[in-house]
């Protein structure tokens, strides 16, 4: 039997029966993701889901790419913790303002389809959404030959949730004297792997499957340690205690994420030494010789994500954090000013 001559597409770079085949092959894992609201399956040109009921329900939005976080799956080829990294981050750059995500939608270009590849990283945003409560909705993936590099990749997601108007968290009730508790990082999370990476191969020559000094793991393991979501320890401290503002550490670090949330009347003052910076991040300045400054604005230096209390709320924002097992710092305080942030020491 003569064997089956490729299609013009196929032999441009372009094989369709193989992308939906990959696209086939995890239905079954994207169908488990499913919440209550949500109306049909994969496969439709839209996802359908049903806007929960109340005049007061207020839709929040977010979209967000993993950047080049992916050089360094793609360098260790493993490629299931970049999923759980776009959902986590996601997941976090909206419950700044007090949402409960619904449902999730991602899209992966690469110059050509690896059905391995690509199941591996489903399965990481599948296990993100179902540890946040939500649903995969569904997704785009594309073959563009010529846009990206064969072996590369783009991951990309856009997610939808849901707050009551009187639960919003703008951070304009913000004022002096409140206390700000930070959360630890996962490592890098998704944010500054450029320089990282400039540091740790270029200048420095290591490998991924190099240790990294003064630890037990290597670079590769330290760069994909995984976003971390902060939504359940979030819903807990908004059930009990006011929370007048939030910030998710991601791009512009301390100094760029931080004054997004701030009125104009105030700054954000942060305790450098309120908490014990990761061995990852030493290891960035030291060897890439990078300004504090800098290092603070690239990097989330070991804080994913920032809660501004009032100081008569603390001990009880404390109790719900402690009861969630969920470590925290107290980094700082409010203080009159003009919107930004300042450090000490």
């Amino acid at each position: 039997m003569a064997a089956k001559t490729k299609s013009a597409y196929a032999q441009a770079g372009v094989d369709i029966d193989a992308k939906m085949g990959a696209v086939g092959s995890i239905a079954q894992m994207v169908s488990s993701t499913k919440t209550q609201n949500v109306l049909g399956g994969i496969g439709s040109f839209g996802g359908l889901f049903k806007v929960p009921a109340g005049k007061d329900q207020i839709l929040v939005a977010s979209t967000d790419g993993v950047g080049t976080k992916l050089k360094v799956a793609t360098m260790m080829n493993r490629h299931d913790t970049v999923g759980q990294d776009i959902v986590n981050h996601c997941v976090n750059d909206i419950l700044v303002q007090g949402a409960k995500p619904l449902f999730f939608m991602d899209y992966v270009g690469a110059s050509k389809v690896d059905p391995a590849q690509f199941k591996s990283i489903v399965t990481g945003l599948c296990k993100a959404c179902k540890e946040n409560r939500m649903a995969l909705l569904g997704g785009e993936t594309a073959e563009m030959p010529g846009i990206y590099p064969l072996g590369e990749y783009d991951l990309v997601g856009t997610i939808v949730g849901v707050v009551s108007r009187k639960k919003l968290v703008t951070g304009k009730s913000i004022r002096a004297g409140d206390v700000i508790l930070g959360f630890p990082s996962g490592g890098l999370q998704t944010n500054g792997f450029s320089l990282a990476r400039k540091i740790i191969f270029d200048i420095c020559q290591y490998s991924c499957k190099d240790r990294l000094p003064g630890t037990d793991m290597t670079f590769g393991d330290a760069l994909l340690a995984v976003h971390r979501s902060f939504l359940k320890p979030v819903q807990a401290l908004m059930q009990r205690v006011h929370i007048t503002g939030m910030a998710h550490i991601t791009g512009g670090g301390f100094q760029d994420n931080i004054p997004r949330v701030l009125p104009k009347c105030v700054n954000a003052e942060i305790k450098r030494s309120s908490w014990e910076v990761p061995t990852i991040f030493k290891f960035l300045q030291n060897q890439g010789k990078v300004d504090t400054d800098e290092m603070y604005r690239v990097f989330n230096m070991g804080i994913g994500f920032v809660v501004v209390v009032p100081k008569r709320e603390l001990q009880k924002a404390k109790n719900v954090l402690n009861a969630q097992h969920q470590k925290y710092y107290e980094i700082g305080v409010i203080r009159k000013g003009k919107g930004i942030v300042t450090f000490v020491d």
